[in-house]
């Protein structure tokens, strides 16, 4: 974690699957530009107390805030936790990233595997942001994590392509409904990130030579690739961006490389 920018000193964070992957890069980055980050997680106690742990180290305020998305109740537990922490401060930043992936092509993709890819990837971060809005500050930042897969054919994966896509068609309305108060709403698309949930097939090198083979830098990304990109949306120079989607993929599949 890199010494304080400054740039989010007394801004208040919530950033949902908060203790590992690109969650926790995002909530490490928001904690040094200066904002109190209240991370989240579903069931892993102990990498959400490191989060936490790790940012008071590099001298960051945090706490941990669980609820295990696709459980009723869920949201409510999880803004029963967070309310008290803000101690009336109200909510500056919302990163929904929080998300479950799939593995299931057309043909075995199941009625209750898709039910629960739409509820944790697209139901709870709607209603977190719901339940977030009379709390959010004027000039405040929602941020939604998509996915590159909702742009590529992905045949494995069309149920989290699926799901991905419908997370990012609600930034262009929120952030018309929001814009008169100053709030953005903007999507990061992250492609093949190097994270315990990409870790099964990343880790084979033939799969991994594959990914980068289609990606114009030709590397793999790592989750402070994506959480460099939510900072720079959660401050103060983007706030003239909104409704968008921010590729954030290395340059995956946008056409036959060139060779060097």
């Amino acid at each position: 974690m890199d010494a304080k920018t400054g740039t989010l000193d007394g801004r208040t964070a919530l950033v949902t699957g908060g203790s590992r992957g690109i969650g926790r890069a995002v909530a490490l980055r928001l904690a040094a530009d200066g904002a109190f980050v209240a991370v989240h997680y579903g069931g892993d106690a102990e990498a959400a107390k490191r989060t936490v742990a790790d940012i008071e180290r590099a001298g960051g305020r945090a706490v941990a805030v669980q609820a295990r998305f696709g459980e009723d109740g869920a949201v409510d537990r999880l803004f029963d936790a967070l309310v008290p922490e803000l101690d009336g401060r109200g909510l500056d930043i919302l990163v929904n990233n929080a998300g479950i992936a799939s593995a299931s092509p057309a043909a075995a993709l199941t009625p209750a595997e898709l039910d629960r890819l739409l509820t944790v990837n697209v139901a709870a971060p709607f209603f977190v942001t719901q339940r977030a809005l009379p709390l959010l500050n004027d000039g405040g930042r929602i941020i939604n994590m998509g996915s590159v897969a909702s742009r590529m054919a992905v045949a494995v994966q069309i149920g989290y392509s699926v799901s991905k896509a419908a997370l990012e068609a609600l930034a262009p309305t929120l952030a018309n409904e929001l814009g008169r108060r100053g709030i953005t709403v903007n999507t990061v698309a992250p492609g093949a990130i190097r994270t315990d949930m990409t870790a099964g097939y990343v880790s084979i090198p033939e799969a991994a030579a594959a990914l980068e083979s289609i990606t114009a830098l030709g590397r793999l990304g790592e989750p402070e690739d994506v959480a460099d990109v939510v900072g720079f949306l959660a401050g103060p120079d983007a706030r003239y961006v909104t409704g968008q989607t921010i590729d954030v993929s290395g340059g995956t599949w946008l056409g036959p490389v060139v060779p060097a």
